[in-house]
């Protein structure tokens, strides 16, 4: 740009204008865009192109190139600097983001492409709209050297400044290593594609140095091991495509920001379909059951968009859509280890339930749990800290909570999945529901040990205490006569007494105690 000749015509200005843009646009050239598609990946601008309505993109920043002349960079000014920034809209609503470009320096990040994505979060806070970051990068520059490190440190900054102020959403769609990872670690979401994403602190190469282990890039931070093992990815997908819908279908369920009311979408009747409630959950007690078909059953059709779904599974979080209204949900999964609360579950809840208070989306909570998972490996690694992190979270939400109690509501586990002694606004019950400090057959041990002790048939003695415990005690009433649960109802009511409280409670106020911030127990 330097080059540009003062004595140009205004004609031969807008060509010289249009040369460059088509320079920046072309990135670090074909022969590297080629490559890019080799690898089976997207460039820059065709993720920004699926990720947003059509012709919505408004780049800011085209022309900025870096400044640096060690190592030779002068040699390597593409314009954009490696990123690429702007507005656009999904679905009409207004998102900025920011997208790295593989083809210019690996996508390396340093001072002038932090400044730009720094820029481009300042404007998300600003007009308060969410901020999505597109992560293909081989890290940060080493020919800058520290400005590459400072440049890290200004987006975390960023990140954690905006945090349940605007949505920040991340799509890992290449190598993200290092200190790279802690961006996206600080934002709301994180999206991964299987076979194409990374993300580790240290590579597998230096994992050998240090720890002599061998291990692939995939096993150490591909997309399966970051949905299942570690739950630092919220969703896989299969492919980009894929990746980028998904990140569409998230943003719809969601507010622009902490002062935005919840989407709204027409209602929907579906009564008809609530009758199968009443014979849904099983005779046996014991017996498991799928909570994401009461789920799918109670909420609008085709509206359910779980969260975190390959990662403690013992429990289920998602959006979904009650007559239209946008909620958040969080249910006990008897499927998988019965339904109890573990360390990873206790996590994955309070982080969306943190989540959906900071953005005002109302809370439905589905309940069957049996309790904590008991054993020394749950002990010895912090059950208790990170059980009272759910806790914690449902203590401190001040939006709209509704908790349907569906069976099994045992022990401290009752409290701590939204019970009326924390706040929580509507508690509801099916005469399914079983509210005690601990099952049957462990309090009847218990209580009547003595008796049972002292019979000659041991057994039937046992039983006899178990079944009368269970008719006194594993029910919803003495509950509901202390006022604890609000009412027990068919399940054939649940979506229409559902719909009747979100609704009631639309405008509901609650605060916190003043304070700089809670001292959550991580």
């Amino acid at each position: 740009m330097s080059n540009l000749n003062s004595n140009m015509t205004n004609i031969e200005k807008i060509e010289q204008l249009k040369k460059i843009k088509q320079e920046a646009l072309l990135g670090g050239g074909q022969k590297r865009i080629e490559a890019q598609h080799k690898k089976g990946k997207l460039t820059a601008r065709e993720r920004i192109d699926l990720l947003l309505d059509e012709g919505s993109f408004e780049e800011i920043d085209i022309f900025v190139r870096h400044q640096s002349t060690d190592f030779k960079l002068e040699d390597t000014r593409f314009y954009t600097d490696g990123v690429v920034t702007g507005t656009g809209k999904i679905e009409g609503r207004s998102v900025c983001v920011f997208s790295q470009d593989f083809t210019i320096l690996g996508g390396s990040l340093a001072e002038y492409h932090a400044k730009k994505i720094c820029k481009i979060m300042d404007m998300a806070m600003k007009i308060g709209v969410p901020v999505i970051g597109i992560n293909d990068s081989g890290g940060a520059r080493i020919q800058e050297g520290v400005v590459s490190l400072g440049g890290y440190a200004d987006i975390f900054l960023r990140n954690t400044l905006a945090s349940g102020v605007i949505p920040q959403i991340s799509a890992i769609v290449g190598p993200c290593a290092g200190g790279a990872v802690y961006s996206p670690a600080i934002t709301d979401f994180v999206f991964m594609v299987d076979k194409v994403s990374y993300m580790f602190v240290t590579g597998p190469n230096v994992v050998k140095t240090v720890t002599h282990e061998e291990v692939t890039f995939d096993d150490l931070g591909g997309a399966s091991t970051h949905a299942v093992k570690s739950g630092v990815s919220h969703f896989t997908a299969d492919n980009e495509i894929e990746c980028f819908q998904s990140i569409r279908k998230l943003v719809s369920y969601i507010p622009l920001n902490n002062m935005d009311p919840v989407p709204f979408t027409s209602a929907q009747d579906k009564e008809a379909a609530q009758e199968k409630l009443n014979q849904f959950i099983p005779e046996n007690p014991n017996k498991p059951y799928d909570v994401k078909d009461i789920i799918s059953t109670v909420i609008d059709d085709d509206t359910f968009f779980e969260v975190h779904r390959e990662y403690a599974e013992n429990i289920v979080v998602g959006f979904g859509r009650l007559n239209g209204r946008s909620i958040g949900i969080v249910a006990n999964q008897p499927l998988v280890l019965a339904g109890v609360l573990d360390l990873n579950s206790s996590i994955k809840a309070a982080r969306f339930v943190r989540f959906c208070d900071a953005f005002n989306i109302p809370l439905l909570v589905f309940e069957d749990v049996p309790g904590f998972l008991p054993g020394t490996d749950q002990e010895w690694r912090g059950v208790i800290r990170h059980g009272a992190k759910l806790l914690y979270a449902f203590c401190e939400a001040t939006v709209p909570k509704v908790t349907v109690i569906i069976r099994k509501a045992y022990g401290g586990a009752y409290d701590v999945m939204n019970s009326k002694h924390v706040r929580g606004d509507i508690n509801l019950a099916w005469p399914s529901a079983e509210i005690a400090v601990m099952g049957a057959q462990g309090a009847a041990e218990i209580i009547y040990k003595k008796e049972i002790d002292a019979s000659e048939d041991k057994v039937k003695a046992l039983k006899d205490k178990v079944d009368e415990f269970t008719v006194k005690f594993a029910n919803p009433y003495l509950a509901a006569e202390r006022g604890f649960i609000d009412d027990v109802i068919e399940p054939k009511d649940t979506r229409k007494k559902l719909i009747y409280y979100f609704e009631l409670l639309e405008n509901k106020v609650d605060t916190n105690p003043k304070k700089k911030h809670g001292n959550i127990p991580l």
